[in-house]
Formats: structure tokens, sequence, C-alpha cells
């Protein structure tokens, strides 16, 4: 199976290790793309794991793996990496009105004891 993060290698090679805790993403578009992925196959504990956290509490993983669930997740584009710690990007997905949507968005990561995180995100339009 290719991996939904769009990488071009497979899922076992790319973000599945990180979704098992084999590995840690080394980097935040790494760990932003694996994310991406972790919405395709509704993987809320992932998502809610590799939040910060000091904002997990913004946050609750059943409505991550909800968000992954009720939208089919198809194509990321990596728009911008202004930084080691930001990421912007297009993540494309059909709605579940059967609406294609973009969402647009320039997200933060931070490194705490060498593992990235996701801290927030800005929408871009």
């Amino acid at each position: 199976m290719n991996c939904p993060c769009c990488s071009g290698k497979t899922y076992e090679e790319c973000c599945k290790p990180f979704h098992k805790g084999e590995k840690h993403a080394p980097t935040a578009e790494a760990l932003m793309r694996s994310r991406f992925s972790a919405f395709a196959i509704s993987n809320g504990k992932y998502l809610m794991e590799t939040t910060s956290p000091s904002k997990r509490q913004f946050h609750n993983t059943k409505d991550l793996q909800q968000w992954g669930e009720i939208n089919e997740w198809t194509n990321l584009e990596i728009v911008n990496k202004p930084s080691l710690s930001k990421v912007e990007f297009k993540a494309f997905y059909t709605d579940e009105d059967g609406q294609k949507q973009v969402h647009h968005e320039l997200s933060k990561f931070k490194m705490i004891q060498n593992r990235w995180y996701y801290v927030s995100g800005e929408f871009l339009e």
C-alpha cells in the first residue's frame, strides 16, 4: 500500500513505524506527514500522542479519530518549510457530504526530549 502521506514510499517503510511506536519522526515534516497518514487511516490515538503535552487539553482522541473517519483524505502537498519547526501544507479531502475540501495550514512543531510534537496550526486561505 502506498503511504497516505504521498511520500512515494510504501506505508510500511514510511509512516507505519511511527504509528506503531517503533520509531519517532526525525523531523517536523516527517511528523506532519505521519499525522496526515493518521487521519487517513483513522488513528486518533497517534494524533493525540503526537500533540504537544501542553496542548492536549484542547483536543481529544475521540474527536481526532472521528475527523479521520468522516473524511476521505486523498492528497498531501507540502507548500513550504519556512523553518525547522514550521511546515505549510495543503491536505486534500472529501468531506462527509461528498464535497472536495482543502485544509491549508501553517503548522508549528516543537522538539521535546528528542521527539517532535505538533503544537498549533494557523489556517491559511
